[in-house]
C-alpha cells in the first residue's frame, strides 16, 4: 500500500508518546514540579503530534470529528475515545505532579492502562483487515505495543527495562517479518478466487482493466523491490534495535542515551514505511501486480 508520511509520523510518534505516559503513569520516573512537566511536553508532544498528523491523511480534515461516532464497530473510533480518555487521565496525574509535587497513583495507573489500550486500538485498525494478509495477524498489535513499550522506556530513562523490551521488540519484528512475507500464501487468495472462475480453469488477465492510473492503483498497488525491501529492514533493524542496545550497554550517559533514542526513531520511522509499502492488498490482484 501506498505509505503515506502522515500515517507513519501517527503510528510512530503517538507509540512513542503514549508509551512514555504509560511508563509516567506507573511513576516511572517518579518526577514532580518543572522536571514532570518536561517529561510531560515531550510525552504530550509525541502523542498529540501524532493524533494530529493523522488528519492530514484525510480529503477534509473536518471529517476527523465523524471517527468518534463508530466506537461500537470501529478500531478507529475506539482509538480516538480511548486516546482523549488517556490525554485526560494522564492530564489529571500530570497536574498533581507538576503543580502539587504529588504523584496519584490510582489515576497514573488508569492513566498507564488507557495508554497502552489507545496503542492497542491503533495496531487493530490494521490488524483486522482481512484484505491485507500481511497485517492480518496475532503479531500486529505485539508489534505496535512492544516498539511503544521499548520506545517509552527509553524515553522515560528506564535503561534497565528499555533494554530487555528493545530486544524483545527485535524479536518480534523479526517474527512479525517472517510471518508476513507468507501471509499472502497462506490466505489463498488468487485471481481464480477473486473472480470466482477457477472451476472452469486457471484464469489470466486479458488486459489492464484501465488505461491509466485510479485511486485504488495509487493507494492500494504500491510495490517495493525485494532488494530495496531487504536493504531496508537491515537498516531499520540495525538502527531501531541493534545501535539502542549497544549504545544503553556500552554508556549510560545522556549523549549516549540522546542518541539511541534518536536512533530508535529513525529506525522505527524505516520500519513503518516499509510496514505500509510492503502491505499486498488483494485488490491487486484485479490489476495483476500480485
Amino acid at each position: 500500500m501506498h505509505p503515506a508520511p502522515s500515517v507513519i509520523l501517527f503510528t510512530t510518534l503517538s507509540g512513542l508518546g503514549f508509551g512514555l505516559l504509560a511508563f509516567l503513569g506507573i511513576g516511572q520516573p517518579p518526577v514532580t514540579g518543572w522536571v514532570a512537566f518536561v517529561f510531560y511536553v515531550i510525552a504530550y508532544g509525541l502523542a498529540v503530534g501524532g493524533l494530529l498528523a493523522s488528519t492530514f491523511h484525510l480529503g477534509n480534515r473536518k471529517n476527523a470529528i465523524k471517527a468518534f461516532s463508530q466506537w461500537r464497530t470501529s478500531w478507529l473510533s475506539r482509538e480516538a475515545w480511548l486516546s482523549v480518555f488517556a490525554l485526560v487521565a494522564m492530564g489529571l496525574y500530570a497536574a498533581g505532579a507538576v503543580f502539587g509535587s504529588v504523584l496519584i497513583a490510582p489515576i497514573g495507573i488508569i492513566g498507564a492502562a488507557l495508554s497502552v489500550a489507545t496503542v492497542y486500538s491503533t495496531s487493530m485498525i490494521y490488524a483486522q483487515l482481512k484484505t491485507v494478509p500481511r497485517w492480518n495477524q496475532p503479531l500486529t498489535p505485539v508489534l505496535f505495543l512492544s516498539l511503544s513499550l521499548a520506545g517509552g522506556a527509553m524515553l522515560a530513562a528506564a535503561t534497565m527495562v528499555a533494554i530487555p523490551l528493545l530486544v524483545l521488540a527485535g524479536v518480534i519484528q523479526l517474527a512479525w517479518w517472517w510471518q508476513g512475507d507468507r501471509r499472502f500464501g497462506e490466505a489463498g487468495s488468487t485471481l481464480a478466487t477473486a473472480t470466482g472462475l477457477g472451476a472452469i480453469g486457471t484464469p489470466r488477465q486479458f488486459e489492464p482493466p484501465h488505461t491509466g492510473t485510479n485511486y485504488l492503483m495509487k493507494e492500494m498497488v504500491f510495490v517495493v523491490g525485494r532488494k530495496h525491501a531487504r536493504k531496508l529492514r537491515t537498516i531499520a533493524f540495525a538502527a531501531m534495535i541493534v545501535f539502542p542496545v549497544l549504545m544503553l550497554l556500552v554508556s549510560g550517559g545522556h549523549l549516549a542515551a540522546g542518541l539511541a533514542i534518536l536512533s530508535h526513531l529513525a529506525g522505527t520511522l524505516i520500519s513503518r514505511w516499509l510496514y505500509f509499502a510492503e502491505a499486498e492488498h488483494v485488490v491487486g490482484l484485479y490489476y495483476g501486480a500480485r
